[in-house]
């Protein structure tokens, strides 16, 4: 069964498995302690604190092991924020970031600090000009992921890092979806890491303080992990995570290739299988494993479930595939699609016969969720009606359907005649805007309604 959701989770690479099973047997012991298995546990600690600071590009004295990578976003924001509460309490990220950075803003904000959040393009990237109009004097910290978790976007590191040094701030990085495929641009002050994205267990972050980074760990320390990441660690999956970011970082620049020709060849195909598809994230500057698309008319829950019945695992950022009935805050930032969206993250030894089985099959699957949710079949509206407004009710019902809705009725109108849609989902924000630009209607605004939100929509073809 091809597993398409490497960004969630990679498998357990092979130098991992053998890493933790030896690991297992050997550092099973306290490495804090001074008899003889104390220090051949410290002496395994030590190599894999080596091994990923190398391949992070630290001092080893400079990388604690946290217990997962949200751990390490949580406490590596904290702990900055803390150790440079003279400069001020405000915080500076990005609209796409992890929602571990983003929790971490509405704790600062219902503590009484203050939150930027820069926008992105539709593409998902940040402006370097506009990230660094944000920088304040209070300014005490910056965040900025190195690539995107949902659409593969890769970041202006280095551009962003320039500005936050004129501006003396430190920046912290979120590097779990790219360490494994390189080094960070340089500039970075802090970086965050997970060992499960990169093929290593589960349970594993990594959180790097650079020297003379004002730094104040908060809540109960000891002397572990520069008092960073307190408790007994987990020496074994700690020593595989090394093992395996090391393995995986060799065999990178081949694999990088051979995944991005197949992630290429994706984002060509899809859009000449299946219509009124939208492909999304920056076409270039990406990850090389990953692609997202975004369906009209698609219900992702449905879609990602028929896949799943294909034998293909994959993942979505649309509102109706989470409990929060919102769509993902990515998406939102972006401004693009959110139904029928799936992200493909190929994993590492993926093959080119498991991504021709994907696109033989995607086709067929998106048509027969439109068909059961009633999609209309010919794009093109009729000549129209005489009627210059109409208003449709769409309350109470959830995306796709507000937009399968307009589409059955925009020929009701003549060019020029508006439909209003109401609608109480929050995804329709998204959805009816995107519609329109791929079906060539203008988007008008919106207003507040007496229940739900009016969306306009004038006819233009």
């Amino acid at each position: 069964m091809p597993y398409f959701d490497a960004a969630s989770a990679a498998p357990l690479h092979p130098v991992a498995r053998q890493a933790l099973l030896a690991a297992l047997d050997e550092g099973w012991a306290d490495p804090a302690r001074l008899y003889r298995e104390g220090r051949r546990a410290r002496l395994l600690l030590d190599a894999a604190r080596e091994a990923s600071a190398e391949a992070v590009g630290c001092r080893p004295d400079e990388l604690a092991f946290t217990p997962s990578g949200t751990r390490a976003l949580h406490d590596g924001i904290a702990g900055a924020l803390a150790g440079r509460r003279r400069a001020g309490r405000h915080l500076v990220v990005s609209a796409v970031e992890h929602s571990a950075v983003l929790h971490s803003g509405d704790a600062l904000e219902a503590e009484g600090g203050s939150v930027t959040r820069v926008p992105v393009d539709r593409s998902g990237r940040v402006d370097p000009a506009g990230y660094a109009a944000a920088l304040r004097p209070d300014t005490a910290l910056a965040a900025l992921q190195s690539a995107n978790h949902e659409v593969g976007t890769e970041q202006p590191v280095a551009e962003v890092a320039g500005a936050c040094r004129e501006a003396g701030v430190p920046l912290l990085v979120d590097a779990a979806q790219s360490l494994g495929w390189g080094p960070v641009a340089p500039g970075w002050s802090l970086l965050t890491a997970s060992a499960h994205k990169w093929g290593g267990p589960a349970g594993v972050g990594l959180l790097a303080v650079r020297k003379g980074v004002r730094f104040a760990a908060r809540g109960p320390v000891d002397e572990r992990e520069s008092g960073r990441a307190p408790g007994f660690p987990d020496l074994p999956a700690v020593v595989a995570a090394a093992a395996s970011l090391r393995a995986v970082r060799a065999e990178a620049a081949e694999e990088a290739a051979r995944l991005r020709a197949l992630v290429d060849r994706i984002r060509a195909r899809v859009p000449e299988l299946v219509p009124d598809v939208e492909i999304v994230g920056d076409p270039v500057r990406r990850l090389p494993h990953l692609v997202t698309f975004s369906c009209l008319y698609v219900d992702g829950e449905t879609l990602l479930h028929a896949l799943d019945r294909e034998g293909f695992s994959v993942s979505s950022g649309s509102s109706c595939t989470s409990s929060t009935l919102e769509p993902s805050h990515v998406l939102r930032a972006m401004g693009v699609l959110s139904e029928g969206n799936v992200r493909v993250s190929l994993p590492r030894g993926a093959s080119s016969e498991d991504v021709e089985a994907f696109l033989g099959v995607l086709p067929g699957v998106v048509a027969s969720v439109r068909e059961r949710l009633g999609a209309p079949s010919d794009a093109a509206p009729t000549a129209g009606g005489t009627a210059e407004d109409l208003v449709l009710d769409s309350l109470g019902k959830r995306c796709p359907i507000p937009v399968i809705e307009l589409a059955k009725v925009i020929g009701d109108v003549p060019v020029g005649g508006v439909v209003t849609v109401l609608s109480d989902d929050e995804a329709a924000r998204l959805d009816i805007p995107a519609w329109c630009e791929m079906r060539g209607q203008e988007y008008v605004g919106e207003r507040a309604a007496e229940r739900g939100v009016a969306y306009q929509v004038r006819r233009r073809a």
